[in-house]
């Protein structure tokens, strides 16, 4: 997941003295992807390359070079039986000294990240609501838990959720970025169908999501006919969410499941478009 820039700023503030270990290419089946990086000081870590002990190795390495005062030269380390792991690929690894232009360009490149996340849009701060709020904060997305009541949003904020009061939620629809997930799970079904009405106006919508069942899905189609609505779109309206696997209506088991679908939802939409961008087609939907 994108870093937190306050986080890496502290990091860089307390070990000036570090070394960015950075995954330069990945061939096979490896722990993370060409681009992944860490940052090592003499007693501290910074992001993962990936763990187990590949990740043991240039720890090891980036720390005796810091210790020594010396160059880490490149590693090329293939992930077999010698070093106790059996992904089968093999991982080339690049170590930096952090000079302070390196340090300033590290934290532009957090908030590069953070600004290009995704964005999930979480209407209703009840249980479930607050609990995949919750459940989304790990993951590397931005996650808006919206409602008109300020204060369920106190309590999310406490725990550093990010929020949005508003009287409005549709608006708030119309106005997302592209490639947005919209998930919707008020306390009033009048309102949830308000709001994913407008999220399936969006066809640059990674996800338009519904808490409920089949019976509160046939009532809402037939509220959206009466409506003046596109009956198309239903096609695109996940309800149930969470998938239909588990029976169990706890709201820390709906979110974790619904987190994992929504997550699926939204990154496959950008891989989506990045291939569009890099063929050249249109990245309409």
């Amino acid at each position: 997941m994108p870093c937190n820039c306050e986080d890496i700023r502290d990091f860089l503030r307390n070990a000036p003295d570090c070394m960015l270990v950075e995954v330069a290419a990945a061939d096979g089946s490896t722990p993370r992807e060409a681009g992944a990086w860490m940052l090592v000081s003499r007693g501290g870590l910074f992001s993962t390359i990936g763990g187990g002990q590949l990740e043991y190795l240039a720890i090891d390495h980036a720390r005796r070079a810091l210790r020594n005062g010396t160059v880490a030269e490149a590693l090329t380390v293939p992930l077999g039986p010698e070093i106790g792991q059996c992904c089968g690929g093999r991982v080339s690894l690049a170590f930096t000294g952090v000079t302070a232009d390196l340090s300033r360009w590290l934290v532009e490149r957090a908030e590069a990240e953070l600004e290009a996340r995704p964005t999930v849009h979480v209407f209703g701060a009840g249980h479930v609501g607050d609990a995949l709020a919750l459940a989304l904060s790990l993951a590397p997305v931005r996650t808006i838990l919206v409602d008109s009541r300020s204060d369920e949003l106190a309590a999310a904020r406490a725990r550093g959720i990010e929020t949005e009061l508003t009287a409005m939620p549709e608006k708030l629809v119309r106005d997302a970025a592209a490639g947005s997930a919209f998930v919707v799970l008020t306390h009033d079904h009048a309102l949830d169908f308000l709001i994913a009405a407008e999220a399936l106006k969006r066809t640059d919508a990674a996800y338009v999501g519904m808490i409920g069942s089949k019976t509160k899905r046939a009532t809402f189609r037939n509220w959206l006919a009466r409506e003046g609505g596109d009956a198309s779109q239903l096609r695109r309206l996940v309800c149930p969410i969470g998938g239909g696997a588990l029976r169990d209506k706890r709201p820390a088991v709906i979110a974790t499941l619904a987190a994992a679908e929504i997550l699926t939802a939204v990154l496959a939409y950008r891989t989506a478009v990045t291939s569009r961008l890099t063929s050249g087609a249109s990245v309409a939907t």
